[in-house]
Order: C-alpha cells, then sequence, then structure tokens
C-alpha cells in the first residue's frame, strides 16, 4: 500500500507555470508507476501524464504535450508535474495516482490505478 499527497497547487495567470508534487509514503516508492489525472468542475477525470517507475518511459495527453513535464526522484519519494504555457482549460483539480503494474492495461485510464492522492486545486485566470 502507498499513500500519495499532492501540493502545489495554486492561481497562475494563463501564460503562466506551476509546479505540483506528489509525495509518497508506505511501500517502497520505486516500485510504482505513477500518473497525474485531473478533473474540471462539471467534467469527467481526464489523463495527464504517466511515467514508469524507473522514469525509462514517459506518456502525455495530447492536450498537454510541448507544455507539462512528468518526473519523479526515488530518493525523495515524490512525482511533480511542471506546467508550463498554462491555459484556462487547464484548469482542475490534479490528482496523483500510482500503481505497481498495470497488468496489461492502459496506462491512460484512471480504473488502471488503485491509489489516489487527495488532490490539489489548480486554477488559471484568463
Amino acid at each position: 500500500q502507498v499513500q500519495l499527497v499532492e501540493s502545489g497547487g495554486g492561481l497562475v495567470q494563463a501564460g503562466g507555470s506551476l509546479r505540483l508534487s506528489c509525495a509518497a509514503s508506505g511501500r517502497t516508492f520505486s516500485g510504482y508507476h505513477m500518473a497525474w489525472f485531473r478533473q474540471a468542475p462539471g467534467k469527467a477525470r481526464e489523463f495527464v501524464a504517466v511515467i514508469t517507475w524507473s522514469s525509462s518511459s514517459t506518456y502525455y495527453a495530447d492536450s498537454v504535450k510541448g507544455r507539462f513535464t512528468i518526473s519523479r526522484d526515488n530518493a525523495k519519494n515524490t512525482m511533480y508535474l511542471q506546467m508550463n504555457s498554462l491555459k484556462a482549460e487547464d484548469t482542475a483539480v490534479y490528482y496523483c495516482a500510482a500503481t505497481t503494474s498495470w497488468y496489461g492495461q492502459s496506462p491512460n485510464v484512471d480504473h488502471t490505478y488503485p491509489y489516489w492522492g487527495q488532490g490539489t486545486q489548480v486554477t488559471v485566470s484568463s
């Protein structure tokens, strides 16, 4: 089992940058694949980015490619999401998620991940 806590959310102007963090505790962090999802008011939760436990692979939603960067520091048990060139449509609650294995499932689907954080609010003003 792993516990996840997001931080770093806040209010930022369009075109600005924000860095989110996801701190993990419990089982060894390095053994988990990690992902970021987000959910805007009145909308379904959507995939943002994923990173393997060894940082060997990353994958991004088309809507954030070239603007967001996912990374992790296993020594600090922390995953990050660097968000640049933020747009109003990026406004959402951002969640980190973890799984020990994808079990052949799609890494960009929320039900793949059994462990979730509480979320951190990101608001981008236009």
